[in-house]
């Protein structure tokens, strides 16, 4: 059992330290390949986490490339309802390296969290949402043709069809360069957003392909993952499974 124990030890402080290509992922895998996401009720999100929903649910560790500072923590928590699926993030930090000022730009160049969900793995099409700290956001649906890929904007994107999404900082100011202990990002993505792909709304026994990422540039540009990838973000034959309660 000791032997075990310090195999298992070994194995998670020896990350692999291959330099990333295309911020692409080469971290040890030894989260479960899916997930059980529990059912709740509609409510506000507010950037902080605290509202008691997310009690009924457990985080899940996105697990990072380098092999120092192992407790960088970064975590996640999902839950979905009937009208769409949540997300909240936990991201341990020193500097927050954000200064983009707009929704839509390209948000994975600065600290960022990101969602993928590919709902239907007979098409090669998915939905991508990133958040910043400063709370901008970038939602698109991308095609992807054996690894050419490109996002497309939502239209008529307003309404019960927009993300609700909101951010916090602790121990800083929540600015540019600024030195802080962590953020927060939480968001809700309506189903009615996700249309028209297939296996959209979910119910109990519905599976997606998903994965969850977090890129940090403390440091040079260190990924996040819930699922290890090799090249880039956009390897959907890596994405998990999110397994609907």
């Amino acid at each position: 059992m000791g032997r075990n124990i310090l195999a298992c030890s070994i194995f998670f402080y020896l990350l692999l330290g291959v330099k990333n290509v295309n911020y692409g992922l080469h971290v040890a895998n030894y989260n479960p390949d899916s997930v059980t996401i529990k059912k709740c009720q509609d409510f506000k999100i507010t950037g902080d986490g605290l509202s008691d929903q997310w009690k009924n649910t457990v985080w899940i560790n996105l697990v990072r490339e380098d092999q120092n500072n192992l407790s960088y923590q970064t975590k996640a928590k999902v839950l979905y309802s009937e009208t769409g699926i949540y997300f909240l993030f936990s991201c341990m930090d020193k500097r927050l390296t954000s200064t983009m000022k707009a929704d839509n730009l390209n948000l994975w160049e600065e600290d960022v969290v990101e969602v993928f969900l590919w709902t239907d793995e007979e098409f090669p099409v998915y939905f991508e949402y990133e958040l910043s700290p400063f709370n901008y956001e970038l939602p698109i649906i991308v095609p992807n043709n054996k690894g050419n890929f490109l996002g497309w904007l939502p239209w008529h994107y307003d309404g019960d069809r927009r993300t609700q999404h909101a951010t916090s900082v602790a121990g800083g100011k929540k600015e540019s360069g600024s030195t802080v202990s962590g953020w927060i990002a939480e968001f809700f993505i309506p189903y009615k957003l996700l249309a028209p792909l297939s296996h959209v709304p979910p119910f109990s026994g519905t599976k997606w392909r998903a994965n969850m990422y977090r890129i940090d540039y403390d440091n040079g540009q260190v990924p996040f993952a819930w699922q290890k990838t090799y090249k880039t973000f956009h390897e959907y034959n890596k994405f998990g499974t999110f397994i609907f309660e």
